[in-house]
């Protein structure tokens, strides 16, 4: 079974069936009905914008990263209580250049598995978390909102430090002029001020 969701389109109201919920007081939110999940799984395809990056990220900061198109695609299955997810997010953005500071293109891609279970019955238990435990999330009733899952998987393929090219001679670090475009007059001095305090030695020399 495959269903596939475009954000874009996306203007229906709340299933009342059961099954996928596409939209929300707070705006288009996929969520899925784990009683609706067939035996042999359900497939989803998801578009996103700039739009639905912005309401999940309510506020936050992204590292000036603006998503500009995201496609998902993933498959859902049901098995006993729990509710496993994988899949994959391709998608293409804007961020400014860590050394030059002008907006660059970014593209993010890469897999995600994500385990959905009831929460223990007996809290008191303790126990060590495996790698394969990191992707855990906990649900209770009957509804899960896949979109977090999403915007988590986004936030985490960010780069820390983009760059527009490996060859970005970045700004002067004196009149902030970019040295990719222009040049500037500026002395290129480097001084570590760890030795700064040999500055205030004064050698005496002898007459």
């Amino acid at each position: 079974m495959v269903f596939i969701l475009y954000y874009l389109a996306l203007s229906r109201k709340t299933d009342k069936r059961g099954g996928l919920h596409p939209e929300s007081k707070e705006g288009v939110v996929l969520k899925i009905n784990i009683n609706t999940i067939p035996e042999e799984g359900l497939t989803l395809k998801f578009e996103g914008d700039g739009k639905w990056f912005r309401q999940l990220l309510a506020g936050g900061d992204a590292g000036g990263f603006s998503l500009e198109k995201l496609d998902v695609s993933c498959v859902v299955r049901k098995i006993r209580e729990n509710i496993y997810i994988e899949g994959n997010i391709d998608a293409e953005g804007e961020m400014p250049c860590s050394r030059c500071l002008e907006m660059t293109e970014v593209f993010l891609k890469g897999p995600f598995k994500y385990t959905f279970r009831p929460p223990s019955q007996d809290f008191k238990e303790e126990i060590e978390l495996s790698l394969d435990d990191l992707d855990l999330e906990y649900y209770t009733g009957d509804i899960i909102n896949i979109d977090k899952v999403v915007f988590e998987q986004v936030m985490l393929q960010i780069p820390m430090k983009p760059l527009c090219s490996e060859s970005c001679k970045g700004l002067c670090p004196h009149c902030g002029a970019n040295l990719n475009k222009t040049t500037c007059n500026c002395r290129n001095e480097t001084f570590d001020e760890r030795l700064s305090i040999l500055r205030q030695i004064q050698i005496n020399n002898p007459t």
